[in-house]
């Protein structure tokens, strides 16, 4: 048994669920409603008639999805290798699903590896290009 990475372990919540932030847009196309709206009747212009809440929604998920997997263009980066990047870009990723209903799950899950990459950053590690490749921490 090797040392716990916590940012693979960040990498596998994220990807969790940025997968679930997709699906949860997806469903959103169809049955539209905003977590808020027994107390807000102003943000429904958002879901319906055209879906830019949803699509937003979409589109941060699969944001996050190519930063995780990595996308060949990303890998490598400086962008992917950064864990403060990641520290910032979450909760901004989170922000449009705290309003769409279906995703505030996602929202939650984003939260949890917010988390754990805090405790990853505290910790120096770093991201490889490669997922489970080469696992470097900076003492």
């Amino acid at each position: 048994m090797g040392r716990l990475t916590t940012s693979h372990w960040a990498r596998l919540v994220t990807m969790s669920a940025a997968g679930y932030h997709i699906l949860a847009a997806i469903q959103g196309f169809f049955w539209p409603k905003i977590f808020w709206d027994f107390s807000i009747k102003a943000l429904d212009p958002l879901v319906r008639p055209v879906p830019v809440l949803q699509t937003v929604n979409l589109l941060a998920g699969l944001a996050m999805l190519a930063l995780e997997l990595p996308l060949r263009l990303i890998a490598g980066s400086s962008i992917h290798r950064s864990i403060g990047f990641r520290l910032a870009i979450l909760p901004l990723v989170s922000l449009p699903g705290i309003f769409l209903y279906q995703a505030t799950n996602a929202v939650a899950y984003y939260l949890i590896a917010e988390v754990i990459y805090f405790n990853a950053y505290k910790r120096r590690e770093v991201i490889t290009p490669e997922p489970w490749t080469d696992i470097s921490i900076n003492s």
